[in-house]
Formats: C-alpha cells, structure tokens, sequence
C-alpha cells in the first residue's frame, strides 16, 4: 500500500501535464508505442512530443517480468507559438519540465530542460531514472530562441 502512495504522490509532483496524441499498436498481446505532447509550462510556445514504449498486463503475465519496463523513449521538440520565456534554471543541471511513473516506484521517464546560453537554444532531454540502476538511454531535441521574449 506505502508504494502506491508513493507513486501516487509521484504522479501528483508532475510539473508539466501530457496529452496522448497517438497510440499505435505493435504486438498482438497489447504492446503500445504511446505519443504525447507536452507543453513547457515556463516556455510558452514550446511543445514537446515524447513516444515511449507502454507494456501491456498481457505481455507482463506471460513473461513474468511484471515491474520490468523499457527505458526507451525518443523526444521532438519545437516551436508551436510565440516563445515567451518565463523564469527558468539556467544552471548547467537545467530543470525538469515533466515526469511520468514507469513502474509502481523504481522507475520514471523524466524531461529536462538546459539552457545553452551562449548559442541561444533549449535543449530538451528525454532519459530515465531508476533507484537501483541508471540507464544510458537517452534522447534529445532542441529548440533556438530566435525571436523570444523575456516578460
């Protein structure tokens, strides 16, 4: 019960919220490759689109690796409006703009955002967390700031 809590609670600190925009079915046990879009909530005009793998109950059952998910997600990000930046880190960590539960409490799907100042552009990085073991895989996309306004 304390891990559903938990990542009940971990789904309640998302930053940004997603919209499912597609889902496209890869297998005949339920396995989906889900497409959403995020919008920036400290970048107005900036909308972001992840695809991730989601495992279907089916395909957890039959190979008996229930809390085993992949990591793979890829990540495109432009200009959908008018950029308007609000008050975002410019550390060198930069700051996470969304992050999705992947297993009840070892495993999240996480969005940063770094700022690269000196070339004016917002790098976007799409990459997993787990409590017991990183994960290399990664992807990335960017958007420049040609045109954007500081309120």
């Amino acid at each position: 019960m304390r891990s559903l809590a938990i990542g009940f609670l971990m789904l309640c600190a998302t930053p940004a919220l997603s919209e499912e925009v597609g889902r496209v079915g890869v297998d005949w046990t339920g396995n989906d490759i889900v497409i959403e879009a995020i919008a920036d909530p400290k970048v107005a005009g900036v909308t972001c689109h992840i695809a991730y793998f989601d495992r279907s109950v089916l395909d957890r059952l039959s190979n008996g690796n229930w809390f085993e998910d992949p990591s793979n997600a890829s990540i495109a990000c432009r200009q959908t409006g008018p950029l308007t930046l609000g008050p975002i880190d410019t550390s060198p960590q930069g700051e996470q703009v969304f992050s999705r539960s992947t297993s009840l409490i070892f495993k999240s799907l996480n969005v940063t955002r770094i700022f690269d100042e000196k070339n004016q552009v917002l790098i976007y990085l799409t990459h997993a967390n787990d409590l017991t073991q990183g994960s290399a895989k990664m992807s990335i996309s960017t958007v420049p700031l040609f045109g954007a306004v500081n309120p």
